[in-house]
């Protein structure tokens, strides 16, 4: 109880529904709301066992939590309207079962980021734009009790001897941690958001971060396994590809996830999900994932996707493209296809195997049909901007030709991007894998065109 107990109230600006989400303040001053928080959740934790309430089933638990809430409130002495007691009541019930002042953030479907910028500066992405909130926490040690709830929940740790940490959500959304000494002005929290209901291809081909055309070459390329890497910056939704583009992996094949820390949502049935481990306090016993790429050509599988390929374990990764496990998927962080394959390239020759760069690039084109990239637009929207495939070896070079384009052409009303997709005319080699899967493209879909 004394873990909760530290830094339990928050200042009083997150209301119900939308006021809790916009942050509207309370009539009282910040350290007046601030005061009367802390001592309604300090009664509270004196009247309840927090131990056998946890084991009770967390509907029931809630509810009954609630109810103490309330009454306390009431009882406080203190002039209150209905809505005033109401926002007081969920926030304390916040802290207690959930993430306290990020409670209302992360119940708005809209936000795609939360970036805790020390305790008193708490700031949002929506629809690709940045903005301020108004959300604030008590202080440091609220912060930091808030984040040991988050790491904790996903058997990690951070502290001064490990002040940096990637944990992860019940949702599936990623967190990073960085706290101080590395973090100057105090504990430092990024949230990458992943909604409950993870996008689907329509949802894709609606944003128009693609086209039916593109989607229909890109399912098929899945289901007559061909290799593919999806590159992108920060941001630009390389995450969310790739679990819209695994969801055509048939049912009946074994997949393998391996990921720093876990985020795909995989629908299938047959999914074994590795994740790498960090060091313990002794700094002993992290598992990486190079050594989980090894281990899983051990487990017979059918596909093997890495959550992101940025280590020495891209060779073993090409290496178990090369040798029968087709169809394997993987992200990385590049700005162009060109760009993504030299990446890969170095990242390779991290392996420390004294491997020519000849050797490494033969092993790159010989694995990998083709580059995905997709990128963030200046108004947010994101887009599949190359469709690349790779040819071969030309000489000492991988040579690379792309097959559908996204040309941006200006910015529009409002800050809009305006732009187009063209297929350049060019038939990847990969269509006659296609073609002898059983799976039929139509004769026009690398004809010369334009979709807007």
């Amino acid at each position: 109880m004394g873990a909760i107990s530290r830094g339990s109230a928050v200042l009083g600006n997150q209301s119900t529904d939308k006021e809790r989400a916009d942050g509207k303040k309370s009539s009282f001053t910040p350290k007046a709301y601030q005061e009367l928080k802390s001592s309604i959740h300090r009664d509270l934790l004196g009247q309840i066992d927090l131990e056998k309430l946890m084991d009770m089933r967390d509907g029931r638990a809630r509810s009954q939590i609630f109810g103490i809430i309330q009454e306390l409130v009431a009882n406080s002495n203190t002039p209150l309207s209905g809505v005033e007691r109401e926002r007081l009541s969920r926030e304390v019930l916040d802290e207690v079962f959930g993430l306290g002042p990020l409670e209302p953030l992360l119940q708005d479907p809209t936000i795609n980021d939360i970036l805790v910028n020390t305790f008193k500066r708490v700031y949002i992405e929506r629809a690709g734009i940045l903005e301020k909130t108004n959300v604030v926490f008590k202080d440091d040690a609220h912060l930091m009790h808030i984040i040991d709830k988050i790491v904790s929940a996903v058997g990690r740790r951070v502290d001064e001897s490990s002040p940096m940490v990637d944990a992860r959500l019940l949702d599936g959304s990623r967190v990073n941690v960085i706290i101080p000494p590395l973090a100057i002005d105090g504990p430092t929290v990024s949230i990458r958001r992943f909604g409950l209901v993870p996008l689907e291809s329509e949802d894709l081909v609606k944003n128009r971060t693609l086209t039916p055309q593109i989607l229909e070459l890109l399912r098929g390329a899945v289901k007559a396994r061909l290799n593919m890497i999806i590159s992108g910056g920060t941001g630009a939704g390389k995450t969310t590809l790739l679990n819209v583009l695994s969801g055509y992996i048939s049912d009946k094949e074994r997949i393998l996830t391996i990921e720093d820390s876990a985020e795909l949502q995989m629908k299938q049935e047959h999914v074994v999900r590795l994740e790498c481990r960090p060091p313990n306090v002794e700094g002993k016993g992290a598992v990486r994932q190079r050594q989980l790429v090894i281990n899983s050509l051990r487990m017979r599988p059918d596909r093997i996707i890495v959550g992101e390929v940025r280590g020495e374990e891209a060779l073993d990764m090409l290496q178990a493209m090369n040798t029968g496990h087709d169809g394997s998927l993987t992200t990385i962080h590049a700005n162009t296809p060109r760009d993504a394959i030299a990446r890969l390239e170095t990242m390779a020759m991290m392996a420390n195997l004294n491997l020519p760069e000849k050797a490494v690039r033969q092993q790159i084109a010989s694995a990998v049909a083709a580059v995905i990239q997709i990128s963030r637009m200046s108004d947010g929207t994101r887009r599949i901007t190359h469709i690349t495939e790779i040819v071969g070896m030309d000489e000492d070079v991988v040579s690379m030709q792309d097959v559908f384009l996204y040309e941006k052409l200006g910015i529009g009303p409002g800050g809009r991007v305006v732009g187009r997709f063209v297929a350049t005319g060019i038939r990847p080699k990969f269509a006659e894998k296609l073609k002898v899967s059983g799976i039929p493209l139509p004769a026009d879909l690398f004809e010369m065109n334009v979709e807007g």
